[in-house]
Formats: C-alpha cells, structure tokens, sequence
C-alpha cells in the first residue's frame, strides 16, 4: 500500500501533475514535480517488494530530484522491482481531492501510468465531501494499492 499528499503551492508557473497529465489548476509543491499519484504508485511497489520507500530512493535533500519527473522515477521502481525478482500484477488508486475533475483526464492517466508500471494502473477520484483540509481543497492525496509476485528462479 502506498499514500502521498502534497499541498497546493504558491508558485502560479507550476503545473498540476497527476498521473503524468497536466491539469488546468495551481500546482502541487513539493521537492519533485509533486505528482501525487506517481507517489503513491512507486510507494504501493516499492512496500510489496520490500524495498523501502520512495523516499529511500529519491530523497528530498538530493538537489538531482529537484523538480523530478515523477513518471521517470516510477518507471525506475518498477525496474527496481522486476530486478528484485517480483512481476507486478496490478495497481489500482484512490485519488482524494475537491478539484479538478479526474474523470475527462482518467483514461490517459491510466494510460501513463500502466506504461510506466509494466501492469494495470487503475485510477478512482474521492471527494472529501468538505471535511479536513482535503475538503477544504488545501491539497491532493493518493492511496495505491500494489499486486506483485515473485518471479520465482526456475
């Protein structure tokens, strides 16, 4: 299982990324491009591997990550797992925010993030229904959830 949030930053340049797709909407901050769903996706592979997270890989005090494209980083994990021996199987994510809609960008996130992956990325929108700082439209969570198998040395 993997989980990301990041507030919404002050930057107006910075683009919305989630999935891999910009969006119309303030950016996320954070140290990489702050794609939450990548985030969530490489840490549900990295857990179901037993490979730490990706803050073990990428850490936010290395200025080589500074504004990282997050799909490279996933398809770097996914590689990671595959040469610890696991097959990923399928990953499917709950993403929890007020806004934008996910629903017209959904099916080319999926797209990106299956490439990425190797596997079925599946991806849902939640709202927050107002509670919390989420509701509040403060910033964007992402929950994943990973399949993976050993491959097994035959």
């Amino acid at each position: 299982m993997g989980f990301d949030v990041h507030p919404f930053g002050d930057d107006p340049n910075r683009p919305l990324l989630l999935g891999g797709v910009a969006l119309e909407g303030p950016g996320l901050a954070g140290h990489s491009d702050a794609d939450v769903i990548a985030h969530a996706v490489a840490d549900a592979l990295l857990g179901a591997a037993a490979l730490g997270d990706i803050g073990s890989f990428f850490p936010d005090t290395d200025q080589q990550w500074k504004d990282a494209d997050s799909i490279a980083l996933l398809r770097h994990v996914a590689a990671s797992v595959a040469e610890a021996g696991y097959r990923v199987g399928n990953v499917d994510c709950s993403v929890i925010l007020e806004a934008p809609k996910l629903a017209p960008h959904r099916q080319l996130m999926q797209e990106r993030l299956t490439e990425a992956v190797g596997a079925p990325v599946t991806v849902k929108a939640k709202r927050a229904e107002g509670l919390g700082a989420l509701g509040r439209r403060e910033g964007i969570a992402c929950y994943a959830v990973a399949l993976v198998e050993e491959t097994g040395s035959d």
